[in-house]
C-alpha cells in the first residue's frame, strides 16, 4: 500500500507523507490526502466544492499543478467555485448556474471576469470595489497583548495587538481557523480572553458583555458569520428582527413596534431587499437578502465600531458588491471597521491595512496599496514578516 502510494504521489506530483497522522496535517495536506483517496481507488471523475477557500496562493498554485497533471493522466475534474480569476486559470470549460439552472457554457479561452459575472447575475455588473480616501484617521479601538484560549483548552489567540482607526477598513487575512472567530468575538464581548486589554479610546472593554459596552456609551455592531444563528432569529421576521437590537429602550411592559416597522420597510427600499414583506420569516429569505437584513440593521445603529466577520460568504457578485459599498459608505462616515475576509483580491481592494493571522498569531500588518497576494499567503502560511508593520 505504502509503495503504491508513494508510486501515485509521483506519477501526479503530489507532496505526501504516507507516514504522518493525519491530525498533524495542514488543511492543504488533508487535501491532498483526500485526493490521493480517490485516486488509489481508480476514480477517473473528481469533483471539488470550493477547494481553495482555506488554502494561501501558494498552495492553490500547487492543487491547480496537482490538478493539471491529473488533467494530462486523463482524468475528468469538475471544480465548483466563486473565484472568477481562478475559473479562467485553472478550467478548459465553464458552466454558469443562476438560480440552479445551467444558463451558459463556455470555453475558458473566449470569455472573461466580466462576462461571466454578467451571466450569473443576468444583467451588467460592476467589478470595481472603490477605496475612499478618508482624512483625520484616529485610533479607535486598540487591542493589546490578546490571547484567548478556547474551551476544549486550544489556543484561539496568542499576544494579538494592533490599532484600529477611524475612517478605515482593516482587512483581517488567515486560512480558516487562524483565529478569526475568537478575534471577533472577543472584542464584541461574546467570549472570554486569558490576558491583554482591547482600549475603546483608552477605556479598557476586556471581559465586559455587550450590554456593558453599550452602558459604557460605546456604540459598536458585530456582523458574525452564522448569519441565522447568532445575527437574526430566522423564524422571526424583519420587525422583530430589528427589535432586537433597540427593544430596552422601551419604557413599561408594551412595546413599541412602529418604529422597527418603520426601520424594515426603509431598509427594504434603500437596500433593494427582496422579501414578499416585513412580516415574512427572514430564513425564507436569500442568502444575499438575509445579509443585508443582518449588515442594514447594525449600521442604522450608527456604530462607532462595525466588526464583519465573513460578509459576502456564499452571496451572489451583485450581493456582494451591495455589501463592499455599504462598508465604503461607513468609512466615509469615519466608521472603523474589521473586515474578516477570505477572498485576497477582494481584501486587497477593500482594505486599506490587512493584518494577517496563522495559528491565532498576528505575522504582520501591511499597507494593502504596498503588498502583494503572494506576501499575504507567505504570512498566511506561518512567515512572519519583520519591518512591514503598518500599523502606525
Amino acid at each position: 500500500l505504502k509503495e503504491k502510494i508513494l508510486e501515485m504521489s509521483k506519477k501526479f506530483g503530489l507532496e505526501i507523507e504516507p507516514d504522518k497522522k493525519v491530525y498533524n496535517m495542514s488543511v492543504s495536506e488533508k487535501q491532498t490526502v483526500e485526493i490521493m483517496k480517490v485516486l488509489y481507488r481508480g476514480a477517473r471523475i473528481l469533483i471539488l466544492d470550493e477547494p481553495t477557500s482555506v488554502l494561501t496562493p501558494q498552495e492553490t498554485a500547487k492543487l491547480f499543478a496537482i490538478l493539471r497533471r491529473m488533467k494530462d493522466q486523463g482524468n475528468a475534474i469538475i471544480i465548483i467555485t466563486h473565484k472568477l480569476h481562478e475559473v479562467l486559470t485553472i478550467s478548459d470549460r465553464v458552466a454558469i448556474l443562476r438560480k440552479g439552472k445551467v444558463v451558459d457554457t463556455v470555453r475558458t479561452k473566449d470569455t472573461n471576469e466580466r462576462q461571466l459575472a454578467e451571466l450569473m447575475v443576468g444583467r451588467p455588473v460592476s467589478l470595481e470595489i472603490n477605496r475612499p480616501e478618508t482624512t483625520n484617521k484616529k485610533t479607535v479601538l486598540n487591542v493589546v497583548d490578546l490571547s484567548v484560549v478556547n474551551q476544549d483548552g486550544t489556543r484561539g489567540l496568542n499576544n494579538v495587538s494592533f490599532k484600529l482607526k477611524s475612517g478605515e477598513i482593516l482587512g483581517v487575512a488567515g486560512v480558516a481557523g487562524s483565529g478569526q472567530r475568537e478575534l471577533c468575538e472577543t472584542i464584541a464581548g461574546l467570549m472570554e480572553a486569558k490576558t491583554g486589554a482591547i482600549l475603546y479610546k483608552k477605556e479598557n472593554i476586556l471581559g465586559k458583555s455587550p450590554d456593558e459596552i453599550i452602558n459604557l456609551g460605546i456604540s459598536m455592531s458585530f456582523v458574525p458569520e452564522d448569519r441565522l444563528g447568532m445575527g437574526l432569529v430566522g423564524s422571526m421576521d424583519m420587525v422583530d428582527n430589528m427589535l432586537l437590537k433597540s427593544y430596552k429602550k422601551n419604557k413599561g411592559f408594551i412595546i413599541d413596534k412602529k418604529p422597527s416597522r418603520k426601520l424594515a420597510e426603509e431598509l427594504v427600499e434603500k437596500l433593494g431587499i427582496i422579501t414578499p414583506g416585513v412580516e415574512t420569516p427572514v430564513r425564507m429569505l436569500s442568502g444575499g437578502n438575509v445579509q443585508k437584513v443582518l449588515l442594514g440593521r447594525e449600521i442604522e445603529s450608527e456604530p462607532n465600531v462595525l466588526i464583519t466577520a465573513y460578509p459576502v460568504r456564499g452571496l451572489d457578485i451583485n450581493s456582494s458588491y451591495v455589501i463592499y459599498d455599504l462598508l465604503n459608505e461607513q468609512k466615509k462616515k469615519n466608521v472603523a471597521i474589521l473586515f474578516i475576509g477570505e477572498d485576497l483580491d477582494v481584501l486587497l481592494e477593500l482594505s486599506d491595512r490587512i493584518l494577517v493571522l496563522c495559528h491565532g498569531e498576528v505575522m504582520g500588518i501591511v499597507d494593502a496599496k504596498n503588498t502583494s497576494k503572494e506576501e499575504i499567503g507567505l504570512m498566511m502560511a506561518g512567515k512572519k514578516m519583520e519591518g512591514v508593520d503598518s500599523d502606525e
